[in-house]
């Protein structure tokens, strides 16, 4: 899991996780954008207490309370958050599709690899510079998440470039048969150029070839990730909504 690389990596970041009320709740550093709960209200029903304990969790290592919550934990779920006057920060649509070989055709003009070892930092640095100009605070964060991303378990990333330069990258992540595509990211002066079809393309095969059948990612809604999505035949499953409470 990320949190248990990135502790073992960097032990003074303090990255921990733990199941609370049926969800799963990370710290992975102050303002972090995993530092959330996953799973709230679906596994188990969420009541007040349940959230007392999450929020506790929270607090105690001086962070905000932040859910991603899907309309599958109910209107009650929903509700409580409302009564404790949480705010909706983000909405997302959670896509699907089937995992077969019908990936696209592959481009001469741009080259797709899975980053070994050695690439960690390219890697890194690509995705730094494709976020950059939407989240400038996190790049020492991202720049972390090279190391990271290659000793977490089940993580495979991937490069693609035009000529011998590498300008963008992307994650997979297996795990029981589903592969999640994400963390896609495209440096600024090679947008537009099919680098992120491509890396879609590549990562469908990958986990087709490795005995996935089912394949998600997460996009903003209206996005060119998500048209993306939709062209390489990723469907809406549902969109969920990213609710915070400040410490």
């Amino acid at each position: 899991m990320f949190a248990e690389a990135r502790r073992r990596l960097y032990p003074e970041s303090g990255a921990v996780w733990m199941e609370l009320g049926g969800a799963c709740a990370v710290f992975n550093g102050i303002d972090s954008p995993v530092t959330q709960s996953f799973g709230l209200g679906i596994f188990e029903s969420l009541d007040a207490s349940a959230l007392d304990a999450i929020e506790r969790f929270f607090f105690e290592r001086s962070t905000a309370a932040v859910h991603e919550v899907s309309p599958f934990a109910g209107v009650a779920a929903l509700d409580l958050l409302c009564r404790r006057r949480y705010c909706p920060v983000e909405i997302s649509s959670v896509m699907y599709r089937a995992a077969d070989r019908s990936s696209g055709e592959a481009r001469p003009d741009i080259h797709v690899h899975v980053a070994g070892p050695s690439e960690a930092a390219v890697w890194a640095e690509v995705m730094a510079r494709g976020w950059r100009a939407e989240y400038p605070e996190f790049r020492e964060l991202f720049l972390e998440n090279g190391a990271i991303g290659a000793s977490c378990e089940g993580n495979v990333p991937f490069l693609a470039g035009s000529g011998a330069e590498s300008g963008a990258a992307a994650t997979l992540h297996i795990h029981e048969g589903v592969a999640l595509l994400g963390g896609a990211a495209t440096v600024p002066e090679m947008r537009r150029r099919g680098l992120q079809t491509a890396l879609i393309a590549a990562r469908i095969r990958y986990a087709f070839e490795h005995g996935c059948d089912l394949l998600m990612m997460v996009a903003e809604p209206g996005s060119n990730s998500q048209r993306n999505a939709e062209r390489n035949g990723f469907r809406v499953a549902y969109t969920r909504t990213k609710w915070r409470l400040a410490r």
